[in-house]
């Protein structure tokens, strides 16, 4: 029996078998033969169990790239993508034809697919997460059919639903003329942070901050949008192999490998670490400056919080820590979205910022992801889909407004639960 593990390390499943069907046909072709469970899977770079299953894993990475192009309204462009892309392949595809994305998150080695049905986002008090962003979608049924959504409640699962409503086979994105942005990253202190993110929030198109834990310091980000026309002045090579491979990826390995076996260090590793961050400011392509390499692995929790919440919520966190000795070297980050309509977002009906926390992969979580997770729930948080949480279906009924609605189209389009897996058994759970 073959066995899969994601990204992280921390999911693990032994399918039946894993197959990598090359076209919606095939994939049909698995759905109507499968005896048992079916469920697609992407990268792997969720951290919960969103993509495990005993039956049958459908691995998309032969479906991939764009399908159609069409105009789409104010300028925008509607862009139809197989859903195995990769987004950083997306990318590249979209730039060479003058388009962008208009926001993503800090990573692009996902797949098309995974990013959307978990709920993927960057940064930006005006720009909604990559599933507010999709405009159609094509997907495999329980059945074997395959249809095309634009609306109504199935659409609304379809993009953003953990892969439970369907194996979805394309996706179509709403794109913008392709932009540049100018990067503003500089070092500083936490109360500083604290204070400013609500005017950074209103006055920065992506902001965002990182604090280093055991210290008062953060680097903080500013990305402007620009015209794509604007003259480029990217990271030189140099600076870029020191600050985004040397530092953030070879050093920061070794310094995690290190205060895994000698935690009480941590706090004065800490400090240099923070110390070492220099400003720096550069502008390059959007996707370039969005997203950064994360080889040193490690696991995540992040939740969805009102913004007025954000000052509490680190305060607390900070005193957790203080509280209770526990040490982890990987800096908490603060990000924000707009409100949007997507019936399973983290930002559904309401403006939002994001705390995350995160360890390194071999050590272990402890009551810190406890701690932080409870935080978050004492302010209304809204957990990440793709990251670790303990929320089952009976407290998410009170975050979601559509929730009800969510469970009954899963019970309408899947009632014998064909794309089911314990995650969204737990996070899903069907009406009584």
């Amino acid at each position: 029996m073959t066995e899969w593990t994601n990204w992280a390390g921390n999911q693990r499943a032994r399918p039946a078998s894993i197959v990598r069907p090359h076209s919606a046909d095939e994939i049909r072709d698995v759905v109507v033969r499968a005896q048992g469970r079916v469920h697609a899977v992407g990268a792997g770079h969720s951290f919960t169990g969103a993509a495990l299953t005993d039956g049958v894993l459908v691995a998309l990475d032969h479906l991939t790239g764009i399908e159609g192009v069409a105009a789409g309204p104010d300028g925008t462009t509607d862009v139809t993508v197989r859903a195995g892309t990769r987004l950083h392949t997306l990318n590249d595809l979209l730039h060479a034809r003058g388009l962008a994305l208009t926001n993503m998150g800090d990573i692009d080695v996902q797949t098309l697919a995974g990013a959307i049905s978990t709920g993927t986002h960057g940064t930006g008090a005006r720009f909604a997460g990559l599933s507010a962003q999709v405009v159609a979608t094509r997907l495999v049924l329980a059945d074997g059919t395959e249809v095309t959504v634009s609306d109504g409640p199935l659409f609304e699962c379809a993009r953003l639903g953990l892969g439970a409503f369907g194996i979805l086979t394309a996706v179509t994105m709403r794109c913008v003329p392709a932009f540049a942005l100018h990067a503003d990253e500089t070092p500083g202190r936490l109360g500083e942070a604290l204070e400013r993110f609500p005017d950074d929030m209103r006055d920065v198109d992506h902001p965002e901050f990182y604090w280093f834990p055991h210290t008062d310091r953060v680097l903080t980000k500013r990305n402007t949008r620009l015209p794509a026309d604007t003259p480029l002045s990217p990271v030189g090579r140099v600076s870029s192999w020191i600050d985004d491979e040397l530092l953030s990826n070879n050093a920061f390995e070794v310094i995690n490998r290190v205060t895994t076996r000698f935690p009480s260090i941590i706090p004065r590793v800490n400090t240099v670490s923070a110390a070492a961050w220099s400003g720096r400011t550069f502008t390059d392509r959007s996707s370039s400056v969005f997203a950064s390499s994360r080889r040193v692995r490690f696991r995540e929790m992040e939740y969805a919080v009102p913004p007025e919440s954000v000052p509490s919520v680190i305060r607390a966190i900070e005193a957790w820590i203080a509280r209770t000795g526990y040490r982890v070297t990987f800096p908490v980050e603060v990000r924000c979205a707009a409100a949007d309509d997507v019936w399973l977002s983290t930002a559904h009906g309401r403006d939002t910022a994001y705390v995350a926390v995160h360890q390194y992969h071999r050590r272990p979580v402890g009551g810190y992801f406890d701690a932080v997770e409870a935080i978050a729930r004492d302010v209304g948080g809204r957990p990440h889909w793709g990251k670790m949480h303990s929320l089952t279906a009976g407290t998410l009924r009170s975050l979601y407004p559509r929730f009800d609605d969510i469970v009954a189209e899963r019970e309408r389009v899947d009632p014998h639960g064909t794309f089911g897996n314990d995650y969204s058994d737990t996070v899903l759970a069907r009406l009584e």
